[in-house]
């Protein structure tokens, strides 16, 4: 009986801090970026496809293979000048306070998205394929296994908004 007070008091203590991190995290509106994993080095877009998405759930790729349900979603499609509809894309991330482009090349773009209250950091990436007038895109959790679609919801409200 006395071990088990003594783990649940250890277990009380570890609760109190991970409760004053993420509050202090809330109070000042600044996540301290406990959550935020390291940066892949491996991200890119390689002979038409971006990295593979693992086993989890917490990714969503336009190079997936379509019968993989848990991970695909469909390219983002636009119509008229190539160049207006990647600009169009470049404007909608700048707009997003929570977005930090990590690499603008040609063609190219890699964008880190970080969620308002844990500071949760998710990978981002695009890549025009003019010659199909489709934007590819990746979008994947650093940690966690699952993500509460999130990503494919990010993605899904980038195409609503990319209407050209």
């Amino acid at each position: 009986m006395q071990q088990f007070k003594k783990w649940l008091r250890y277990i009380g203590a570890a609760m109190l801090l991970a409760g004053a991190i993420v509050g202090i995290e809330i109070l000042l509106e600044q996540p301290m970026g406990l959550f935020s994993g390291s940066r892949p080095s491996d991200l890119g877009f390689n002979a038409g496809k971006f990295k593979p998405c693992s086993w989890k759930p917490n990714c969503v790729s336009s190079t997936a293979p379509k019968d993989d349900t848990k991970h695909f979603i469909e390219p983002l499609k636009f119509s008229g000048a190539t160049e207006a509809g990647w600009k169009k894309l470049k404007d909608l991330l700048a707009s997003n306070p929570r977005v930090k482009i990590i690499a603008d090349q040609p063609g190219y773009i890699h964008a880190e998205f970080k969620s308002a209250t844990m500071g949760f950091v998710d990978d981002t990436e695009f890549a025009l394929d003019a010659s199909a007038q489709v934007i590819h895109v990746r979008s994947g959790s650093r940690l966690g296994v699952r993500d509460f679609n999130v990503n494919r919801k990010r993605v899904e409200s980038i195409r609503a908004l990319l209407v050209i």
